[in-house]
């Protein structure tokens, strides 16, 4: 797949998306304070906004893109990151759906943007089941709005660091059923958590949750090459709602040890998670992150 074709798979996505199935006008969003929930920080930038914003979303507001450029300004990649992390979210999904997964519980689901994990599942099989969790005001409401038409999935205002509050939420109830195959998605959210908040036992308190066959598809943000650029986004970071905390390869292998499979090739950069096309691939580097899906046993 070359650069042009790959751009206007990841438009044509934007568009379903941010086609204005919410009823709001992406220019004058961050500008319409009548609809901001009423306990966002806007003092603040925010993590998923400043994502919303590396992927040319529109679902953001001044104090974010400021943080985001002053980022970009930095590393530039970060705009690779995010597009990379979604292609990867993309293609777990795909893979979830071909190996009979029909539910889904996105943690740290962020705001909806281009190929959600309801749009790409529901795709393929209509009721397919959905559940996304945030613990930030404007992703939760954002996809309520988006999501009102659709009886197979919702998002629930829950931190996931509170396994038993997401499991045991009565929309998590409603929709998923524990006894049957799940993938739970934890793509680019762990890095947000610190060492003192075990991110290790987060992932294993949802897999004692999972049965046979269930998949865990994850991916972590890394400074393994570049490390001196990375130093400097930390510190930015450090100014926003969201510290981030960088982790290597053996790091990110370590979380996945309840689910014993990794399916191939294994934790690598996320291009290079069974990508549709070698083209695709690039400077893997680039995209920052580490990846892998793991099947529990």
């Amino acid at each position: 797949m070359t650069t042009a074709r790959r751009e206007q798979s990841f438009d044509h996505f934007k568009e379903h998306d941010m086609g204005m199935a919410d009823g709001h006008n992406p220019n004058e969003w961050s500008l319409n304070a009548d609809w901001r929930p009423a306990e966002v920080d806007t003092e603040r930038a925010s993590a998923a906004r400043m994502y919303d914003y590396y992927l040319d979303g529109s679902h953001n507001f001044e104090v974010d893109r400021v943080k985001a450029e002053e980022v970009l300004a930095v590393l530039p990649e970060a705009r690779t990151f995010a597009r990379q992390n979604r292609s990867f979210l993309r293609r777990a999904v795909q893979y979830g759906v071909e190996h009979g997964v029909r539910q889904f519980l996105d943690l740290g689901s962020g705001l909806p943007t281009a190929g959600n994990v309801h749009e790409i599942a529901q795709r393929a099989v209509p009721d397919a089941r959905v559940i996304y969790v945030d613990n930030e005001p404007v992703a939760v409401t954002h996809s309520l709005d988006l999501l009102r038409n659709n009886p197979y999935a919702t998002c629930i205002h829950e931190d996931i660091r509170r396994p038993n509050s997401v499991l045991h939420h009565p929309d998590t109830k409603r929709l998923i059923d524990f006894s049957r195959p799940l993938m739970v998605v934890m793509c680019a959210v762990l890095h947000f958590l610190s060492d003192e908040h075990r991110p290790a036992e987060i992932v294993r308190a949802y897999s004692d949750a999972l049965a046979s066959g269930s998949y865990l598809a994850l991916s972590h943000a890394t400074a393994t090459d570049y490390p001196e650029q990375l130093a400097h986004v930390i510190e930015i970071y450090r100014q926003t709602q969201n510290t981030a905390h960088l982790r290597s390869r053996s790091e990110v292998t370590a979380m996945l040890a309840p689910f014993e499979h990794l399916v191939f090739p294994g934790v690598v950069y996320t291009p290079e998670w069974r990508p549709e096309h070698w083209a695709d691939i690039g400077d893997p580097a680039e995209s920052l992150a580490f990846a892998a899906v793991a099947l529990h046993p």
